[in-house]
């Protein structure tokens, strides 16, 4: 199992039958591979479709239905197209219970920095502002490093989509919550140790007691 396979299994157990989810772009959009289709989760993408499904098999994609980040996907009974007032307006409006985006940068406040890095080109900031302002849980699913450097850090370098704290961070080596009192270290990546989470990790971590091995599911 790779990485982005333990974190997106890992980040689709904390999502509940009747939820609506937006799922952003890259990483995130893998967690619908690991929740059934039956299972009465309907996700949103900012570009107007709720009900996605999981990536559809090779070769069976439909050219007209993708996802925000402009990647194939399926839909499950009961999706629907929308217009991109209305999606904002969900996510906006409070009406979305998660979003599972990926980060940059969550520094020990569990402020997350995902949407610019300076002097790089990009399209624009997409939802990314909105949906941490607007969702009830935000949920950021990202690799603990990159390029040998540590993603989870004492202070943001790069700019901030939001001050707001995030609800979760899952990584490949850990489950962290961000507190009032800090980041707390919930759960160990598969085969992980404490001292190897601390290793790789910048920002302080709260351990307290033994900390359980993340389950993934079948």
């Amino acid at each position: 199992m790779d990485a982005k396979e333990i974190i997106a299994r890992r980040v689709a157990r904390e999502i509940r039958p009747g939820m609506l989810v937006n799922l952003g772009i890259g990483l995130p959009s893998l967690v619908a591979n690991y929740v059934p289709g039956d299972s009465g989760v309907y996700f949103q993408a900012e570009n107007g479709v709720i009900g996605l499904g999981a990536r559809p098999p090779e070769g069976m994609a439909e050219p007209n239905l993708t996802d925000a980040g402009g990647g194939f996907v399926t839909a499950v009974p009961g999706a629907a197209s929308i217009d991109s007032a209305m999606s904002f307006g969900l996510i906006r409006g409070g009406h979305l219970d998660m979003t599972v985006l990926g980060g940059l940068q969550v520094d020990a406040r569990g402020y997350l920095a995902n949407w610019t890095v300076p002097g790089r080109m990009v399209p624009g900031m997409g939802g990314a502002m909105d949906l941490v302002v607007g969702a009830r849980r935000v949920v950021v699913a990202m690799l603990h490093t990159a390029k040998g450097e540590c993603k989870i850090v004492p202070e943001c370098t790069l700019p901030l989509t939001a001050e707001r704290r995030v609800s979760l961070i899952v990584t490949e080596l850990a489950v962290i919550e961000p507190t009032e009192a800090g980041l707390v270290l919930r759960e160990r990546g598969p085969g992980i140790s404490v001292d190897e989470i601390r290793a790789a990790t910048e920002a302080p971590l709260h351990v307290a007691g033994d900390v359980p091995e993340m389950e993934l599911g079948a």
